[in-house]
């Protein structure tokens, strides 16, 4: 193999790397994803980034943690299915969507602009529990939703704040079963951490006592 070619193929192989989103490095999602306890037992930070967004913006974990599932199954580096043409041939993507919560472009740009970091990233969970608390908290004073009404904060995560206002969830009986499932899925995450949130809260060797809150 002559230079040249030597040369093309690593830069087909570092393009091949960048189009894929590295996703053969992400970390593998986690088994149990029924069960929130499951869930933190394999990824305890995860609870540490949850609880503060919570404190952030007032989004319950179990229902930041369910969006994320319905989103991406907590797969760090997805991205929607590519539209193919004829069927057959591989296409764009039909949105920027991208990570864990699977935030777009535009919006992620918003966050890391009002509240966020310019480097904040959609592929760590610490930044997507984040940027859910922050969405949240916005539709919450742009539409009044209750942060305690995963259906409907999931309707308005869909389709945005503009889009729930003009009740363009109403013909998308998808997208309304959709955040059926993160209801149901909240309610029963929310009632597992009841069982076994002080296994995280105060797991390190100083959280005891005040130091444990």
């Amino acid at each position: 193999m002559n230079s040249t070619m030597a040369l093309r193929t690593l830069v087909l192989l570092v393009l091949i790397l960048a189009t894929s989103g590295c996703a053969m490095f992400s970390p593998s999602p986690p088994q149990e994803q029924s069960n929130i306890c499951e869930i933190f037992r394999e990824e305890p930070r995860w609870y540490d980034y949850a609880r503060d967004s919570e404190q952030e913006w007032g989004t319950p974990i179990a229902t930041q943690m369910a969006i994320i599932q319905q989103e991406s199954s907590f797969r760090s580096h997805v991205r929607p299915d590519r539209e193919r043409l004829l069927g057959i041939i591989p296409w764009r993507r039909p949105s920027s969507a991208y990570g864990y919560a699977q935030a777009q472009d535009p919006v992620w740009g918003e966050y890391r602009e009002d509240a966020g970091s310019r480097f904040a990233r959609r592929t760590h969970m610490k930044h997507a529990t984040d940027f859910i608390g922050w969405y949240n908290d916005r539709t919450r004073r742009m539409t009044g939703v209750s942060l305690d009404n995963p259906e409907h904060l999931y309707l308005a995560y869909h389709e945005g704040q503009g889009g729930y206002n003009q009740g363009s969830y109403r013909g998308k009986p998808g997208v309304q079963q959709a955040a059926r499932q993160v209801r149901e899925r909240a309610g029963r995450y929310a009632t597992q951490l009841e069982g076994c949130e002080s296994e995280f809260r105060c797991r390190r060797f100083w959280q005891v006592g005040p130091f444990c809150s």
